[in-house]
Formats: structure tokens, sequence, C-alpha cells
């Protein structure tokens, strides 16, 4: 269910009077709105876009992760349940366009790619059935086009490729690609694979040592070469260089009350948007400059309400627009930024 917002000039009274219905009726009232709070007095950086989509009843599953087109203005969602679509596909305006089904079993982490021919939709799946412990390419119509791993059986060979609950996957435009397996199964590793998908480097086995992981949830890939992995359970992020595997560096001390979900860069890659699950917020950090990886320091965050628990975000490149898969709200948000 979609909750209610406060927005522009009302927002500090519908903040006031939201506390003090909490204080008479409870605090449930509260937990209907999403709220910012600005750090050491940053003016807030996004602002919640209400009309996006245009018909949210059409989630009708656990959305667990997001993927923006860019390119060609869609947004591809993954849901999980029984009987829904596991794929839904709207505008970026809103609007709903279609969805697809076919050989989807429990979407994790979804990923759009566009080359200069085509485009295709690459999928993290987790499932345990005939179609799980893959990753998967489709068209963006829903064609199956290519499998990475073992369908329904988990597995750690790298020759062939073999997963366990893949958490999540980043493509590069090149067509070497990032592998974050998995969630909660026997592998805490990093996969970079070739365009022919063979290995090219791996980091990571279960552990809190430098380059090993409890639960790597999410990748993504900066502009200066080097690879950022959510290493959610040791409640930190690990920086890998994309080239040879090297470790790089790691940011620990913003995670102390709940470790990373997913990892995002803005468009300018000025900042780095995380998720944290647990205390429903997306912290907005500074990102370092080439070269460096030092500590972290957040520098805004996006306080969403109780029990939204946001899971994996994209970030449209062209507008700079956060979209947010929440399993606990059971939708996706768009949070566009303030000029």
């Amino acid at each position: 269910m979609r909750g209610k917002r406060a927005l522009g000039p009302w927002l500090v009274m519908a903040g006031a009077l939201l506390v003090l219905l909490g204080l008479i009726g409870g605090s449930q009232v509260l937990k209907a709105f999403d709220y910012f709070y600005p750090s050491k007095g940053q003016q807030q950086m996004y602002k919640l876009d209400i009309s996006w989509p245009k018909i949210p009843e059409y989630f009708t599953g656990q959305t667990f992760c997001v993927a923006v087109d860019s390119l060609h203005g869609l947004v591809y969602v993954g849901q999980r349940g029984d009987d829904v679509p596991k794929v839904l596909v709207f505008s970026e305006e809103g609007y709903f366009l279609y969805s697809w089904n076919d050989t989807v079993e429990m979407p994790h982490g979804i990923f759009v790619l566009n080359t200069a021919t085509d485009s295709s939709i690459w999928i993290t799946d987790v499932g345990t059935g005939k179609y799980g412990h893959t990753v998967k390419q489709y068209s963006p119509s829903g064609k199956l086009l290519q499998i990475l791993g073992t369908p329904g059986n988990a597995g750690s060979s790298l020759n062939p490729i073999q997963f366990d609950q893949p958490a999540e996957i980043f493509v590069e435009e090149s067509g070497d690609m990032y592998v974050v397996d998995g969630d909660g199964g026997m592998n805490n590793r990093l996969l970079k694979l070739s365009t022919d998908y063979k290995e090219i480097w791996l980091s990571g086995e279960n552990g809190t040592g430098i380059g090993q992981f409890k639960i790597p949830h999410s990748v993504t890939v900066d502009r200066y070469g080097r690879v950022w992995v959510a290493d959610r359970d040791n409640k930190r992020i690990q920086v890998f260089d994309k080239v040879t595997g090297e470790w790089l560096g790691a940011w620990s001390s913003c995670f102390s009350e709940d470790g990373p979900y997913s990892v995002r860069f803005t468009s300018d890659y000025k900042y780095l948007i995380v998720a944290q699950m647990n205390i429903n917020r997306l912290a907005i950090l500074a990102a370092p400059p080439v070269g460096i990886i030092g500590d972290c320091a957040i520098v805004n965050a996006i306080q969403l309400a109780d029990e939204t628990k946001p899971h994996l975000v994209d970030i449209d490149m062209k507008s700079g627009a956060i979209y947010i898969a929440e399993i606990g709200a059971q939708q996706v948000q768009k949070y566009v930024p303030i000029s």
C-alpha cells in the first residue's frame, strides 16, 4: 500500500500535525510518511515523485529489484509471489506498459544493458526450482536469450559456471560483467566474466578478512575503473580494481547501524547511493576521486517510512532519478534531484 507524503511548503506544518496525531493516536500515523534528514545543515537533495507510477496497483508481489533503461525511457521491476508477473515494465513517466513471466522464478537483481545494436535485461534468479541459481539474459519483451549457471542446481564450479543464489549483476558496455554470488548460499564471491562468459578474475570466500565476504549483495562500477561491492553482513563496502581484481580498500564506519544492501552511483558519479534495508534508509555518500578510497562520509540521506525495507535501487543516468525497490511496502518509488 502506498503511503501519503508531505510535500513542498506544507512539510513543516504537516510534520508537526503528524507528531501531534502520533502522540494522540499512536505511531502508525507517522509510518505512512517518508521524510528526509539532511546531514550537517545540508539541503535536501531529492524529492519524492508522487506521480510515479500512475497506477501502483500493478505491484502485486514483493518488489525486489529495479533497473532503468535510460536510453529508451523504460523502468523494469522484478517482483516475487505466487501467480504474479515476475517482470513489470513501466515508462519513465510512470505508465504501466506490459509484463512477462516465462522462466523467471525468484528475481533478486536486474540490470539493463544497452549496446550500439540492441538492448537486453539481465536477471539473477535465486529460486530453488528448475529456473533457479542462474543469471539470465532477456530481450526487452521477455524472450530468453542466454542462461549462465546450471538451472535448478547450486554450485561453485567455474568451468562450467555455476552459482548459488546469485545476488546481482553489473554489465559494462564492453560486455564484461561482474556477478556477486550469492545471497546466502555456499558462495561468497565476486566474479568478473568476459564477453564469452569465461572467468577473468575471482575474489572472495566466506569470512571477514580483506577480500572476503558475508553475503555480497550488490555491485557497481565507477568511471575510474573501481568495482564497489555491498558486503552486506560484514557491514562494509569493499572496492576492487576492475582490471586486476586487486583489493583497493573498504568502507565500514558508515554502516554500524545496518549493512549496505545496494550500491549505485549518481549520474554525475559524485555520490554513491546506498540502501540500508533494516533501518529504512538511503544513505548518500561522497564518492572519492580517482586513486583514493579513504573513509566514507554520509552527506545526505533519504529516510523512508517504517517497514518500507528498501532492497535494491537503480539510477536513471540521464535524469538522475533514483528508483527504489521496497520489499516491505511492495512498491517502487521514484525520487528526483532537487535542482
